[in-house]
């Protein structure tokens, strides 16, 4: 794995980002953080923010100045900086617009003027669309089904052309459906599963879109940092200018998703067994299943993910029972 060396992640207070800045820091790494706090929060690096190793620049991607003055120093980018959420890109196509391509285009050209080594980024599931075809392979998508979908599939064909035209070698990964520590159950465009945890434990009835059916490959942030860790330390040239999956491999329905939380949950507290669960409308936006190969991962990066859906509750779970009481 990576270790010593001079490393940005963008977004860097975030859910991910900041378990990234966690994990590289872990192995000695020298971690710039660059977030603009609209959606990361402090408390996520709080812990970090004394280590002489790691460095907070307060700042926006969609600012260039911001983004050169966070890539000067540092060899390798983990780009996590977006916002995220179908609904909200539904509801503000703009500014999901502006930060998710406008911003990714910044950093592309920080990373290029400071001839960084490495630039990783985060891609997406919702790059399938309307592809019905299951698993879902790489190179195989359908076309975007949201404004967010849309900006995460341009973010893909940007970096193809900054290496075919600047040289830059550049990974995507398209995360399916992650959930773990420190993953926001409050606001407006929270995820399912810690939205669902957090309703749970107040033993207020969670609402699944649609009749539940629907599935998606859960992804345990753990699988997530081993992926960015292998991306960001492959030696095998084959491996570069490529995307990939970052998922399990397996789906699960929302309604076999929502039994897993309440058994596990009842555990702590026997009476969130008895919560009720209510079906609402399909939501927009929304594909109805997914499920990833992650063949290619195995493939060029070695990436073998350790945590099942089961296995990832258990930990994440864990957490949320401490962090929400």
């Amino acid at each position: 794995m990576i270790s010593n060396k001079n490393i940005l992640v963008t977004g860097g207070a975030g859910f991910i980002g900041s378990n990234l800045c966690e994990a590289l820091i872990n192995l000695n790494n020298r971690v710039t953080c660059l977030d603009n706090f609209a959606t990361g929060k402090r408390e996520n690096i709080a812990e970090l923010l004394n280590n002489k190793n790691f460095v907070l620049i307060e700042g926006d991607i969609r600012n260039l100045e911001d983004c050169k003055k966070a890539v000067a120093g540092n060899d390798y980018i983990l780009h996590q900086a977006a916002l995220g959420s179908v609904p909200r890109s539904i509801n503000d196509p703009i500014t999901t617009n502006a930060v998710n391509i406008g911003g990714f285009v910044n950093m592309l050209v920080a990373a290029k003027e400071a001839k960084v080594k490495r630039f990783v980024y985060a891609a997406s599931s919702s790059t399938y669309g309307d592809s019905t075809a299951l698993p879902k392979v790489e190179e195989n998508i359908g076309k975007p089904l949201s404004p967010y979908a849309v900006t995460k599939l341009v973010n893909e064909l940007y970096a193809d052309v900054f290496h075919k035209t600047y040289g830059i070698d550049t990974i995507g990964l398209r995360y399916f459906n992650v959930f773990g520590r420190r993953q926001d159950p409050n606001g407006a465009y929270a995820a399912a599963i810690p939205k669902f945890v957090m309703q749970l434990m107040k033993y207020e009835s969670p609402v699944i879109n649609g009749d539940g059916t629907h599935s998606r490959d859960f992804t345990y942030i753990d699988n997530v940092i081993q992926a960015n860790l292998l991306a960001l330390s492959t030696e095998n040239k084959e491996a570069l200018n490529q995307v990939y999956n970052v998922a399990y491999g397996e789906r699960t329905t929302l309604n076999d998703l929502m039994s897993s939380l309440i058994k596990h949950l009842s555990k702590y507290d026997k009476k969130i067994g008895e919560v009720k669960v209510i079906h609402g409308p399909n939501r927009l936006g929304d594909i109805p299943h997914s499920l990833a190969s992650i063949n290619k991962g195995k493939k060029y990066l070695n990436y073998d993910p350790q945590y099942s859906l089961d296995k990832g509750l258990e930990e994440a779970l864990k957490w949320y029972w401490e962090y929400l009481k």
